[in-house]
């Protein structure tokens, strides 16, 4: 099949086989192993490659041996091997835990570059700096589809693409979710997410730690070019109360010596932080008016040593194997939806449920501090909860 192109009013009007919503980790995956297979892939994002993302840019070693097989080795990036875990209360009571699968830090600005780099490389015609502003579902509007023929229709800024597959996989929160009438969409969450780059002698190189604070908690982390991502979520009435994310750092981190520490004597190297808003652990719908959500568009675990990031990987090689399957006549679209719910619950269900249960000890005075004191009172309950947050090798 091949494409079908319409240039008009420098808009264009194309169909293909599979269309992408979203460029990170999930999205690029995906499509790099569908166009592998020699499938037709459209990958629309947003923003335009390279550019940051608020994200924690620790990746758990399950998803290491997938990340090779796309076609990139980390390391030769300069992601850093990490090892041990810190968790701190707001009065600096540590916890240290050796994490016995290990990962490796490395920015999102770099690894979403070079898969957007080797996705092209394979035949993705990859749409950035590109918004969806739409949608269709064509089976509403009628009663047959055809084989070959677009089930759906979306409508971007650079044209309309006709597309038998949509997958989802544009992160957390998007206008889509709305537009889908998510269950989750009209309600307000009470995360907003932040992060910087910066330089420190303060951290060694093999640890990421998780430092607690009022209300809310900061993930740090060693990544390429001797940074460290620090990248921190606070419930958002830090903000209501002290008015700028500026003013939570001075009034609330000073509280953690880890973090206020950092503060003082880190070189950030952002201007501004990277900000967003209304994050949501809620559980989330695996599939909506057919679009088949991939990544944290499917469901997100609350930041415990970075495997949101492991878990969007583990999901697109999920996704992404049933649907070579699906256009090699092996399953059809009906089973196919069957089967990936089966197979994201066996894997990630647990995972985001242990994920919330720790959740609530996070950002609390007393809480924080019962949970550390557990922990080093009884290993056995720590190396239980780090089990249950990752998962094995895929």
């Amino acid at each position: 099949m091949k494409k079908e192109k319409i240039e008009t009013e420098n808009k264009k009007s194309i169909s293909t086989q599979i269309a992408i919503i979203g460029g990170g980790l999930a999205g690029l995956a995906c499509s790099i192993r569908l166009a592998k297979a020699g499938l037709e892939v459209i990958l629309i994002e947003k923003n335009t490659y390279p550019f940051h993302r608020v994200c924690g840019e620790y990746i758990s070693n399950e998803a290491l041996d997938y990340v090779k097989s796309l076609g990139i080795n980390p390391f030769d990036f300069g992601a850093v091997s990490l090892d041990k875990f810190w968790l701190s209360s707001p009065s600096g009571n540590k916890l240290e835990l050796d994490l016995p699968l290990g990962g490796f830090g490395i920015s999102r600005y770099t690894l979403d570059y070079e898969l957007s780099k080797i996705a092209k490389k394979e035949g993705v015609e990859i749409w950035d700096g590109i918004f969806v502003k739409d949608v269709l579902n064509t089976n509403k509007l009628n009663d047959t589809n055809k084989k070959n023929e677009s089930k759906f229709l979306i409508e971007t800024s650079n044209g309309t693409i006709g597309s038998q597959i949509v997958i989802g996989s544009y992160g957390k929160r998007s206008n889509l979710d709305n537009k889908l009438q998510r269950d989750f969409s009209s309600k307000n969450f009470p995360y907003i997410g932040v992060k910087y780059h910066l330089k420190t002698d303060l951290m060694p190189n093999n640890v990421i730690a998780l430092h607690n604070f009022w209300r809310g908690y900061c993930g740090i982390s060693r990544i390429e070019d001797d940074k460290f991502c620090f990248c921190y979520l606070s419930h958002k009435d830090n903000l209501t109360d002290f008015k700028k994310v500026e003013n939570i750092e001075k009034q609330l981190f000073t509280d953690n010596p880890f973090l206020s520490k950092i503060l003082k004597e880190a070189e950030f190297l952002y201007e501004k932080p990277e900000i967003i808003n209304q994050i949501s652990f809620s559980p989330k719908k695996l599939i909506e008016d057919d679009i088949l959500m991939c990544g944290d568009s499917a469901g997100m675990i609350t930041p415990l040593c970075g495997n949101g990031m492991a878990m969007a990987l583990h999901s697109s090689k999920i996704l992404s194997d049933l649907l070579i399957n699906h256009f090699d006549n092996q399953i059809s679209f009906k089973s196919l939806k069957k089967e990936y719910q089966k197979r994201w619950n066996h894997q990630f269900q647990l995972r985001l449920k242990a994920g919330r249960t720790v959740q609530h000890f996070f950002g609390g005075r007393k809480s924080s501090e019962f949970l550390i004191n557990t922990f080093k009172h009884v290993p056995s309950v720590a190396r239980k909860v780090v089990s249950l947050t990752h998962g094995k090798s895929f």
